[in-house]
């Protein structure tokens, strides 16, 4: 099982130095750098902007950039903000343990919805619930992830029960701690929700498909067989069974939740990677550009080898494979 997770670790890292040197590649090609826009100040010499990209190393070749900049990585600092003139690992730690609080909350709260539901759908078949959770949750998944956060945000506005964005209130530190909790507490309601409302549908949708197809296993007839309750065969012997789907889809459901956070993060000014990277583009600041995408990248493959970890836990079959 070691083995097989330490290969998983493996491809995640080479998955790493694929995406740092395709977005680096991609941002040398992009027209454009951080010292160009300061050509068109008339107040900035043309020698300065030459000093200025020989002193951060923008002259050199770019292998002999990105060489640079993997040593940096090794060194915890991921290259050098132009724009706020400090490494990029003292800006992103703080945003990424933000986007973590964010996602780790909404990923709980979608499957601990999702899995009651899916398993509960699956025994309502061709009934009012059954089509009503059907309506429900294509409504939901055809409502665009924007237009959720957004309708949300103005729901926040407009009655003024939960704070219209940010992560914490003015005066934060002078609270005690309790409050200080409550009032980040209050502050993720809104991108909670969007989150969740965007992502357990679809989560259902797959729970109740998967629990359909192992109600009709010929070991769960000869449960219902021995006269046990429909409740202990729907959670103690159908989901069991469906989990190895749901246990993969788990990764792939991190990796949705992530993307998605980055938008909902900026609308509602929640301070993740998001923002982060929108600013590190319109600044057009390289190695602040490639801080979020190499964080989430390292966030998916996380999710992706968690999943695997525990599928190997819960399936011994698996392990005897390996």
């Amino acid at each position: 099982m070691a083995t097989t997770l330490l290969r998983r670790a493996l491809h995640g890292l080479l998955l790493l130095l694929g995406v740092s040197l395709l977005s680096f590649v991609l941002l040398e090609l992009a027209p454009g750098d951080y010292f160009s826009e300061m050509r068109l100040d008339p107040r900035i010499s043309e020698a300065t902007v030459r000093e200025l990209r020989l002193r951060y190393g923008l002259d050199r070749p770019l292998p002999e950039r990105y060489l640079r900049w993997l040593a940096s990585v090794a060194k915890g600092e991921m290259g050098y903000s132009f724009a706020y003139g400090q490494p990029v690992g003292q800006l992103l730690w703080p945003r990424m343990r933000n986007t973590l609080l964010l996602t780790g909350i909404s990923t709980a709260l979608a499957w601990m919805l999702a899995l009651p539901l899916g398993a509960w759908w699956a025994t309502r078949r061709r009934g009012p619930a059954d089509a009503g959770l059907a309506g429900l949750t294509a409504l939901l998944l055809a409502l665009p992830d924007l237009v959720l956060v957004l309708g949300l945000l103005l729901l926040a506005v407009r009655t003024g029960w939960l704070p219209a964005g940010g992560m914490v209130s003015l005066g934060h530190e002078q609270m005690s701690w309790g409050a200080r909790v409550r009032d980040v507490a209050l502050h993720l309601v809104v991108p909670v929700t969007a989150l969740v409302l965007g992502t357990a549908p679809l989560l259902v949708r797959y729970v109740r498909a998967g629990v359909a197809e192992a109600l009709e296993a010929p070991f769960v007839r000869a449960a219902r067989a021995h006269g046990l309750p429909e409740g202990r065969v729907l959670f103690w012997h159908a989901l069991p069974a469906a989990a190895n789907p749901l246990i993969s889809l788990f990764g792939l459901s991190l990796a949705g939740l992530l993307s998605t956070s980055l938008l909902v993060e900026v609308v509602v000014s929640w301070p993740g990677l998001g923002p982060l990277l929108l600013e590190a583009i319109l600044a057009r600041d390289y190695y602040l550009v490639l801080g979020p995408v190499v964080a989430s990248t390292l966030l998916l493959t996380g999710g992706s080898l968690l999943a695997d970890a525990v599928l190997l836990v819960v399936d011994p079959r698996i392990r005897t494979e390996a």
